[in-house]
């Protein structure tokens, strides 16, 4: 069962500036108590201009370690990739090693992706932090209403109903194993929320961390 914590914010700048300041502090913390700070990163709007923010932040980079949630198999630098999105507007402007980023092997089709990704995700046991966003259906990460999903840790998607069809997913249970999870909710999704909150089984729903999740929204998505 999913524990949420929903956080309501008068605009999306509002939102954007308090994600960037929790972020940040759950590095801080991670750092102090482990030594280093893993994040998942998701794609989308909503992130972008936090990313942007982070970019300016005073924090130990070198203690950083950047994964994925999803990507979309493209070639390698297209822009339509999560990975490219972080890096244009945050990562290749800042001293994380390279070797601490781990971007998701898309380029290389479904299959061989996810079975890569899933070999460096068992060197991680738990993540710090998972970033989410929130579909108009009440997709998250690449994982789809009415569609069946793996158990492995990353796995193939084939039939994505967005384009590019073929895409790489962590699972939910995966994804659950953080220490915090944060979703970043904005835009046109009032019936996605509405469902979430009235306890549909949505996709977003099913991503459920013992600490619960965090729910960083506009306001007027809960009217």
């Amino acid at each position: 069962m999913q524990t949420c914590r929903w956080h309501a914010y008068a605009s999306l700048d509002a939102l954007q500036d308090a994600a960037a300041q929790k972020i940040l502090q759950c590095a801080e913390r991670a750092i102090l108590e482990r030594g280093r700070f893993r994040i998942a990163l998701s794609g989308g709007n909503t992130p972008r201009a936090i990313y942007r923010m982070l970019r300016n932040a005073k924090t130990d980079w070198s203690s950083w370690e950047i994964y994925y949630g999803d990507e979309r198999c493209l070639p390698k630098a297209h822009p339509e990739r999560n990975s490219s999105m972080a890096n244009e507007t945050w990562l290749s402007h800042v001293p994380i090693p390279q070797n601490r980023i781990h971007a998701i092997a898309a380029e290389l089709g479904p299959i061989e992706g996810a079975r890569r990704y899933t070999e460096i995700l068992k060197e991680v046991d738990e993540f710090d932090l998972v970033l989410l966003g929130l579909g108009e259906d009440g997709h998250t990460a690449s994982l789809f209403p009415e569609k069946d999903w793996a158990e492995q840790d990353a796995f193939p998607v084939f039939d994505s109903p967005k384009p590019p069809p073929e895409r790489i997913s962590l699972s939910p249970a995966r994804l659950a194993a953080s220490r915090s999870v944060f979703f970043l909710v904005s835009g046109a999704k009032h019936q996605a929320v509405s469902n979430w909150r009235s306890g549909k089984s949505i996709p977003a729903a099913r991503i459920a961390p013992k600490s619960g999740v965090d729910i960083f929204i506009e306001s007027h998505l809960l009217g």
